[in-house]
This record gives structure tokens, C-alpha cells and sequence, in this order.
């Protein structure tokens, strides 16, 4: 059974290769950095992988989208949104899964962070935190931004059967799109990479 600890550890490794297990679960061909033409430098934002112990074993949740969202719509994601003026990332990333999600997360505790990822569809670089809340939450989800929760125990994410992949057309282009297989959904893009990165930590932290 998966344990604080090995969550704790999986975070504090430093010669781990974030790039490389991100790129498991990217779409190719990908364009993971801004062009040099653009101006500026992309918004700012968090998400947050929210863990919590449900029936013993350790869950996180993620959202999907409503169809009418700027950005996005109907994705599976972590919950999470643009920096405000005089937060940091963290405060960030804790505000909007309040908003989000419609908790309150003074009971958490913040263990770490991912490598950030940038977007290239929405100019976002994003930059993913990690916290463990007391308990599960009571959730009421926004429903301008919510359309479903998906609560999956951690353990899900190291299950061979749940890994797959298909080929797309996105935007008149083929795309090779490898995703996770949570029941009906397919979780792929931005929030699986991120998720990759986290379960192939995990996978050495538990050996």
C-alpha cells in the first residue's frame, strides 16, 4: 500500500529526469517550447495533485472541464488557473482548487512540486504542487468549471492496463496520443504528462 512516506520520497529525489518521464505521455509530434517570435513570456499558472486517504488507500482527483471554459473544454485536468498580482505559485495553485473545487484546503499539507510544462495551445507554463489533505474533502465543485470529479486511487496510475495510446487528428494534424484509461475517460496532454512524471517518481521511490 502506497504511504505518505513514499510520496515524500518520490518528491525529494534531485537526479531524477523530470523531462524524460513528462515526454512518456506526450503527444508527438509536440511543441514543448515557446517560439522564439512570440512576444512577451507565457502566463503564469498551477495545478495542484491534491491526495487524500479514502477506504485506506490514497486517492487524488481530477476535473473535467465544462464545455464552456475558454481554454480546454471538456479536458480532463488538475484543478488549477492563471497567477494573480502578489501570489506566489503555491498560493496559486491552493486558491483555484478552493474556487474549483469548493474546499478548504487549511488542512493540507503542501509535500512538494513537479516539474513546470509549458502549453503551447494556451501560452501557459504551468507549474504543478503537491499537498496531502487530512481527509477526503467535502467536494462542491464550481459548476461553471466542473463539469465531473474523478476521485482514482494512486495506485491506478501503476497499473499496466491503464496505460494506452491511439493515433488522432487534432487541428487537421496526426498526432500520436499516448493517455491513461481511467474508466471512460482518457486523460492525456499537459495533465498526463504531469501525472507521468509523478507516477514513474513513485515507481522508484517504491522500487
Amino acid at each position: 500500500m502506497i504511504a505518505r512516506g513514499d510520496i515524500e520520497r518520490a518528491l525529494q529525489m534531485t537526479e531524477f529526469d523530470a523531462g524524460h518521464a513528462q515526454h512518456r505521455m506526450a503527444p508527438r509530434p509536440r511543441t514543448g517550447y515557446r517560439p522564439p517570435p512570440k512576444p512577451g513570456r507565457p502566463r503564469q499558472g498551477a495545478v495542484l495533485f491534491l491526495l487524500y486517504h479514502q477506504i485506506d488507500q490514497l486517492h487524488f482527483v481530477l476535473t473535467r472541464r465544462t464545455d464552456t471554459l475558454d481554454n480546454h473544454q471538456g479536458q480532463i485536468s488538475l484543478p488549477g488557473g492563471r497567477q494573480e498580482p502578489g501570489e506566489t505559485l503555491a498560493q496559486t495553485a491552493i486558491r483555484e482548487t478552493d474556487e474549483e473545487l469548493g474546499i478548504d484546503l487549511k488542512d493540507s499539507m503542501m509535500l512538494g512540486q513537479l516539474a513546470s510544462l509549458y502549453i503551447a495551445p494556451s501560452d501557459f507554463e504551468i507549474h504543478p504542487f503537491v499537498a496531502l489533505h487530512s481527509g477526503r474533502p467535502d467536494f462542491e465543485p464550481s459548476p461553471a468549471e466542473v463539469a465531473e470529479l474523478l476521485e482514482v486511487p494512486v495506485e491506478h496510475l501503476l497499473e499496466p492496463a491503464v496505460h494506452q495510446d491511439e493515433d488522432w487528428t487534432i487541428r487537421g494534424h496526426r498526432v500520436w496520443v499516448p493517455f491513461y484509461r481511467m474508466g471512460e475517460h482518457k486523460i492525456w496532454g499537459a495533465t498526463a504528462m504531469v501525472l507521468s512524471e509523478f507516477e514513474h517518481r513513485l515507481r522508484i521511490a517504491i522500487g
